[in-house]
């Protein structure tokens, strides 16, 4: 699985103007089930990003967690960071999952999050969605697992 995380003072996604997933101080998912991923590697990912020290401690240093700072997420499925740009200038996009593996997996990865006490807001899988945040650092970090 892909991602692209970052740190955010809040986030929120919009679908045809209403606000349908938000999260106040915490992280930003952008995520993307690729071909071969399974059940495994969306929880992989999820605890990865749980335990990935990117959060300032009162020293100022990035020392802290996710699961430190009680912090929430937005989790928004992002197909796109399949995106090969190697040949041409048209991006092509068959190294994602099939939408049925790809919604299922989003839905597994957000909930693995859930399991672990995170709050996660969440955009609609396959819609046309707005994404506003306000990136805290800014820190912007790419996973592939």
């Amino acid at each position: 699985m892909r991602a692209l995380i970052q740190r955010v003072t809040s986030a929120s996604v919009a679908v045809e103007g209403e606000t349908v997933g938000a999260c106040g101080p915490g992280l930003l998912i952008l995520v993307c089930a690729m071909q071969g991923d399974d059940e495994g590697r969306a929880e992989a990912l999820a605890d990865k990003i749980l335990k990935l020290r990117i959060f300032r401690d009162e020293a100022g240093k990035t020392n802290r967690s996710l699961a430190d700072v009680d912090g929430g997420a937005l989790v928004v499925s992002q197909f796109t960071l399949a995106a090969d740009t190697s040949r041409g200038n048209r991006p092509g996009f068959s190294a994602a999952a099939a939408p049925d593996l790809g919604r299922a997996l989003y839905e597994h990865f957000a909930a693995c999050l859930e399991a672990k006490g995170v709050a996660v807001g969440r955009g609609i899988f396959g819609a046309e969605m707005q994404v506003s945040l306000v990136n805290d650092g800014p820190m912007t970090i790419w996973l592939d697992l």
